[in-house]
């Protein structure tokens, strides 16, 4: 499978049409559900085996974020046979307490894992917490990047962005269907 076929793929099940309110305010009449593709487990897998290439050398724990980079994580671990942490954006008051659950990261290297990067201000919140807690993160890999400023703003921090497909990546795809 290559990632033209898997990007045909998730924007064939991922590009909706209709009429939709964005979290600005504006309505659309097309709209991206990147939890279609993360909700099918055999494109999922195919995106996970394309992201396993992409995973830098000496990495020791992937950690995926809450909430769409959980399902890519778990079936990214499952290709590459690394353990997994699922961090939160906040840890709970209750139960372990633990912003990350899962695998250990302190004093490993982790990969942090996400399912789209726009801005990739999660990834910087998140990835502070991790170094907080002794983890070493200096990728993160995402199925997606937007390319909205993402990439710039995690070289700020420290942050190499790794991508299986951008959006011109998705918008090729749109345009072989279409």
């Amino acid at each position: 499978m290559t990632s033209e076929s898997v990007a045909s793929k998730i924007y064939a099940v991922s590009h909706l049409t209709g009429e939709f309110v964005l979290r600005s305010g504006r309505t659309a009449t097309e709209y991206f559900d990147k939890y279609r593709f993360e909700a099918d487990p055999a494109l999922l897998d195919e995106v996970a085996a394309q992201m396993a290439r992409l995973v830098p050398a000496g990495t020791e724990v992937l950690a995926g974020l809450e909430l769409g980079g959980i399902p890519v994580v778990t079936a990214l671990g499952r290709h590459v046979g690394l353990p997994c942490a699922f961090v939160r954006k906040t840890a709970k008051p209750y139960g372990t307490r633990k912003l990350a659950e899962g695998a250990d990261v302190s004093g490993r290297r982790v990969l942090v894992v996400e399912d789209v990067v726009t801005s990739g201000g999660q990834v910087v919140i998140s990835t502070r917490h991790l170094r907080e807690l002794g983890a070493h993160v200096d990728h993160a890999l995402c199925v997606i990047d937007r390319r909205e400023g993402g990439m710039e703003v995690l070289a700020g921090e420290g942050i190499t962005l790794l991508s299986l497909l951008a959006r011109e990546d998705l918008e090729a795809a749109a345009t072989a269907s279409g």
